[in-house]
């Protein structure tokens, strides 16, 4: 870590529109096909440079999780795609069902992610991986496991988030490749606080978005990004069922081969919905200034935060934020 004295950036709580936004075009996909086959469409799409030994970063979720990604949808995706992958996860930093790997692999039965091998990657030590360009750090802390994999897919269930703001693809590679112990110490808690997470809005955002650095650089171009924008709580799935009841809309799925573009894109998304229906989720981005997440992977030069939008559904038709929300219907909770 840095010993110098860093200043955080600003402006996390202030959306930018995309007229405002300077720079080139990445391409996004989009779906609003929410199932197994709407993810195997998409992912197709954003597959083509992952090669050899494939990790899926996917939040596996605390016990009887009500809004994590479907199992059977990612069970499909493994089988009939990706059949020599593994899911990988770390365990957390907070006393809870995933805190030790014991705990960790009991959980992972509970929620039925027994279909494939998944690797928990801190389980037999940590690694090192630098940062490049970071300001508060040189290096971060992984789990070790993650140097055995040549391609990583991020499949993320896009929500809200108690100090991100929102969770998408940043957030789950940021914090989800970070080990338990020390990575994660190392982006929630200043050094000597009695607070394990006083480290809040701009600062956090800063030093997630370079965990996430660190690690997709590891990967170079085999890495890839889907976010599945469905029972979107403004909680994080961390807080399984103590989260917050959803009441935002849900809107499809968004991949890109872009970290930032992907990201912004479904952030986007949320704020084309009408105000009624964006409300508690924009609320929670602004509250914690999660936005600085975008600006800081730009200002990292992690990806492009203008997009073209690639309707699948519609024969690859470019498509606006409107066109892509307009049918989309008030909550409802399916199970």
């Amino acid at each position: 870590m840095c010993d110098k004295k860093i200043v955080p950036g600003t402006g996390g709580e202030h959306y930018i529109p995309y007229e405002e936004r300077t720079g080139n075009e990445s391409i996004v996909y989009f779906t609003r096909d929410l199932s197994a086959e709407g993810l195997k469409k998409i992912y197709k799409r954003v597959s083509a440079d992952l090669s050899g030994k494939v990790g899926i970063k996917l939040h596996t979720g605390e016990k009887n999780g009500p809004n994590i990604i479907p199992r059977e949808w990612v069970k499909e995706l493994v089988q009939d795609e990706l059949p020599d992958a593994s899911i990988i996860e770390t365990n957390t930093y907070y006393e809870g069902d995933r805190y030790t790997t014991e705990q960790h692999r009991e959980t992972l039965k509970v929620n039925g992610w027994t279909f494939c091998p998944v690797d928990i990657m801190d389980e037999d030590g940590t690694a090192m991986l630098p940062v490049k360009g970071g300001k508060w750090f040189s290096k971060m802390s992984v789990g070790k496991n993650l140097l055995n994999y040549d391609s990583m897919l991020a499949l993320t269930h896009f929500k809200g988030h108690t100090q991100g703001g929102f969770g998408g693809s940043n957030k789950n590679i940021g914090i989800g490749c970070a080990d338990g112990r020390i990575g994660k110490k190392m982006i929630h808690t200043t050094p000597g606080s009695d607070d394990m997470w006083d480290i809040k809005t701009e600062e956090f955002m800063e030093r997630m978005t370079e965990s996430t650095k660190a690690s997709i650089d590891h990967f170079g171009k085999q890495v890839t990004y889907i976010n599945v924008m469905r029972n979107m709580s403004v909680s994080c799935d961390c807080e399984g069922c103590a989260a917050i009841p959803v009441v935002t809309p849900n809107i499809g799925i968004t991949a890109s081969t872009d970290i930032l573009a992907v990201d912004q894109a479904s952030v986007d998304l949320v704020y084309a919905l009408k105000e009624e229906d964006h409300k508690d989720l924009v609320e929670r981005m602004e509250t914690r200034h999660g936005l600085r997440q975008l600006t800081y992977m730009k200002e990292l030069k992690m990806g492009n935060d203008k997009y073209i939008l690639i309707d699948i559904d519609n024969n690859d038709a470019r498509i606006t934020l409107e066109d892509a929300v307009k049918d989309v219907k008030p909550f409802v909770d399916e199970k």
